[in-house]
């Protein structure tokens, strides 16, 4: 089975986690939002919350399944033509600018996280569907990027490490 040489098992193992960790904070963010939510908030807040959550959460469900589509194919359990015809990475829907303004600071970075960790993986799966027609140098840098984001994940869990 061939497999391509530009998507690593390293670099989406590093994405898997990442996208991992940031499903679990969206669910904890919005499950405990929505919750403990003043009596006082208002049904405009309330909307916006559930809205942006909803979103937030189905970003991630598509980053997950993609990666583990990819995770499918490196293991074996997919091959190329499954991955490409099953496998594309659904449009984003963009957090509403209004609904935005309502939320607090710290849940509008978590959503501004789960829209770029989209982003990357969008990029990723374009350049996978077009056979990344990209220069030496920059599959280069890629790879080093992959590297370096492995070493980070590898330090940050061994406390020995930091």
């Amino acid at each position: 089975m061939s497999r391509t040489s530009n998507l690593s098992r390293p670099i989406i193992e590093s994405l898997y986690t990442e996208a991992l960790v940031l499903a679990d904070e969206v669910r904890a963010v919005f499950a405990l939002g929505v919750n403990e939510m003043p009596r006082t908030a208002t049904n405009e807040l309330r909307l916006a919350l559930s809205s942006e959550g909803l979103k937030a959460t189905t970003r991630m469900m598509h980053v997950l399944a993609w990666l583990l589509n990819q995770r499918a194919y490196f293991s074996g359990e997919l091959t190329e033509n499954q991955l490409r015809k099953h496998s594309q990475l659904p449009e984003d829907r963009v957090p509403d600018p209004h609904a935005m303004e309502l939320l607090e600071p710290a849940t509008c970075d978590l959503i501004d996280d789960t829209v770029r960790l989209h982003r990357r993986i969008a990029r990723l799966d374009r350049a996978w569907r077009d056979g990344f027609n990209a220069q030496p140098a920059v599959r280069a840098l890629h790879e080093r990027i992959g590297r370096a984001m492995i070493e980070r994940e590898v330090r940050q869990n061994d406390p020995r490490l930091r």
